[in-house]
């Protein structure tokens, strides 16, 4: 059933993509922090929360997914492309980033600072990770064609800036005038979103 698919995209947009946004904004401002309490009480304290949020979201989902703009099967197409270039980009990011990496373990260590990313994707854009995520929840919600769909996405879109932001702050103190060089000759998105980074 094409709307019951609808709905569960939506929920599943309303339900985890506030929480993950919550989660790097609590990450990449206070890696100090992190770092002092360690990567195995960080993830458990976030992770713990991370699931609440998402739980209690999950329980208020009919008011959050807003109302059913109904299936609009030129925007579904356009979902569905969408979502395949994002999974293509995020397969290309998997092939560097380990789920250790991508949980962000590496800002809550001061054991290993890891090796900066500059080949594959990483050669073409800064931050592939995040461009995959934009495109598969516009995706998402072009499918989903509900109304708490869109707001999420729209929030989510205007929120990826700063965390993008606080990223590279955190990368510049770890891989110094390495990463100054890198922003130097890759954009932060290939589409030109933020294009180069100012020092």
């Amino acid at each position: 059933d094409v709307d019951l698919f609808r709905m569960i995209c939506a929920v599943l947009l309303v339900a985890t993509v506030p929480p993950a946004v919550v989660y790097w904004y609590v990450v990449h401002p206070f890696p100090a922090f992190w770092r002092k309490l360690g990567p195995t009480v960080s993830l458990t304290i976030l992770f713990t929360g991370l699931g609440l949020a998402i739980v209690g979201l999950f329980l208020v989902r009919n008011r959050l997914i807003g109302r059913d703009l109904g299936t609009n099967w030129i925007l579904f197409a356009i979902g569905i492309g969408a979502y395949v270039v994002a999974a293509r980009i995020g397969l290309q990011v998997r092939k560097h980033l380990t789920f250790r990496i991508l949980a962000g373990v590496p800002e809550m260590s001061t054991e290993d600072s890891g090796t900066l990313l500059t080949e594959g994707v990483y050669a073409q854009m800064r931050h592939p990770r995040y461009a995959s995520a934009i495109i598969g929840i516009v995706g998402f919600a072009l499918i989903a064609n509900h109304l708490g769909a869109y707001l999420v996405t729209a929030a989510f879109v205007l929120a990826m800036y700063p965390i993008i932001v606080l990223e590279e702050r955190e990368l510049r103190e770890r891989f110094g005038a390495q990463y100054e060089a890198y922003c130097g000759r890759v954009p932060r998105m290939s589409w030109g979103f933020g294009a180069r980074a100012a020092p």
